[in-house]
């Protein structure tokens, strides 16, 4: 919003309205990144920190410190009178977002039948991406209101957050959560409660079992380091690079700023990032549907084809049509939405939900929040290198840095071909002999590693 550019960066209101400037690099200022990606450093911080609490305090507890952080830079940031005091803002919202992406796949993964575990956790994704849509909607209607409308915009964080932070506390704690800090009988009866039966005996004993094994862990990172823990987190950390590595984020992003680079005014450019907030919240109820049916490989190979062509395209239109100065025709610039909401349908199907989804459900409890905070990490850096650097990269690779993505694309294809596992309809308990030690390249790592260094309690 230009009333936002002027208060904040005025250096980049002042590019945008040159005529001649560079249609790539209008918007290529460090700070304004920094704005953007400050929230993804201090969420990679967060996520650390949270996987302690998570363990020690449950994911309930986890959940209710990320909605004060959430309240906190929301209320910092829609008062901010200078950069430093909406930067701050970002970056509290960070620890909101290390802390909620640590405790939210978990407690669905965790409360969620195995049947169903799939759709449930993609409902994480699903409300993401009704967020974006929203977010979208607000601030379509709010940069016509001058000069407060960035405000207003920002202000309105604080009724999710608000929500989020009530029914943090309505919510019960998942029974693993409960039984792996020894509340025996309350996860007995939460698990009895939530299942609507008393033929619990066999969930039960499973989550036990699991307990009694995660509480002979002294070191849960430690773990993690070893070769029966490394197919589950080399899985969990390359989902989360392939994830960001997709462009998504530089897409959904920067939407108005490319859109408005094809040659769509700035009305219209925030307007076509309303329709794909629309794509994007459609295309993630066909993966709610479509997850424990077709089972996760499927829609995430078929995915990596329609990105691939769609990002392709893209760039091969802006390599011929767009020039440094001037804009894409009328029909070029359509035919670039089109596809922009084609490359953004395949990724909600697929990356999007299932980059969470199947690191939240591969670890065993030992390392459970350990190994999903490494996901959560590595996926909030990645989306910081991305934030930080998509518009200087837009600027000197221009069309080029379409593919770019489009190569990430073809290698997470092959990874996906070859080495990641179907987990679709597999307990979480039971993934180490049902999956790994079935798969013909991690089964390798599978070994006995009972005898080891320390990271168990010895009993006497």
């Amino acid at each position: 919003m230009d009333d936002f550019l002027i208060k904040f960066f005025p250096a980049v209101y002042e590019k945008k309205k040159l005529v001649h400037e560079d249609n790539y690099c209008k918007y290529d200022n460090e700070y304004l990144q920094l704005f953007t990606s400050s929230l993804y450093i201090a969420a990679l911080v967060a996520s650390f920190v949270a996987s302690k609490v998570c363990s020690k305090f449950g994911r309930r507890t986890t959940l209710q410190i990320g909605s004060f952080f959430f309240v906190i830079g929301v209320a910092l940031q829609a008062s901010g009178v200078n950069l430093a005091m909406v930067v701050l803002g970002r970056i509290i919202l960070g620890f909101g977002v290390g802390f909620g992406n640590q405790a939210v796949p978990l407690f669905l993964s965790e409360l969620a039948p195995a049947r169903l575990r799939g759709a449930l956790n993609i409902c994480f994704q699903l409300f993401i991406t009704i967020g974006i849509l929203i977010a979208g909607i607000i601030n379509y209607f709010t940069s016509n209101i001058h000069p407060h409308g960035w405000r207003i915009s920002l202000g309105l964080a604080g009724i999710p957050a608000m929500i989020l932070l009530v029914g943090s506390f309505a919510i019960c704690e998942t029974p693993t959560s409960l039984i792996e800090r020894n509340q025996i009988d309350q996860g007995k009866d939460t698990l009895r409660r939530i299942r609507g039966t008393d033929n619990i005996s066999a969930e039960f004993d499973s989550i036990v079992a699991a307990s009694e094994a995660a509480r002979q862990v002294k070191n849960p990172f430690r773990k993690l380091m070893r070769p029966s823990s490394r197919p589950p987190l080399v899985i969990a950390i390359v989902l989360q690079v392939f994830q960001q590595f997709t462009g998504i984020n530089a897409i959904m992003f920067y939407a108005p700023v490319l859109f408005q680079t094809v040659g769509f005014g700035s009305n219209a450019a925030l307007l076509s990032t309303v329709i794909t907030g629309l794509v994007n919240v459609f295309s993630t109820l066909v993966s709610i549907y479509t997850v424990d049916k077709a089972g996760r490989r499927v829609l995430l190979l078929e995915a990596c084809v329609q990105m691939f062509i769609t990002q392709t395209v893209i760039g091969m239109l802006l390599l011929l049509h767009l020039k440094p100065t001037g804009s894409l025709g009328s029909t070029e610039a359509m035919v670039v939405v089109v596809l922009v909401c084609v490359y953004v349908m395949g990724f909600a199907w697929s990356w999007g939900p299932l980059g969470w989804l199947i690191p939240s459900e591969t670890f065993p409890l030992e390392t459970r929040t350990a190994g999903f905070a490494c996901a959560v990490s590595s996926n909030m850096l990645c989306t910081f290198i991305i934030a930080q650097a998509f518009l200087s990269m837009l600027c000197h690779m221009k069309a080029g840095i379409f593919f770019f993505f489009a190569a990430w694309i073809l290698v997470m294809g092959l990874f996906t071909l070859f080495l990641l596992p179907e987990t679709k309809g597999v307990p979480v308990d039971s993934m180490a002999e049902r999956v790994w030690k079935q798969h013909w390249f991690w089964k390798r790592y599978m070994i006995d590693d009972d005898e080891n260094d320390g990271d168990k309690v010895v009993k006497g």
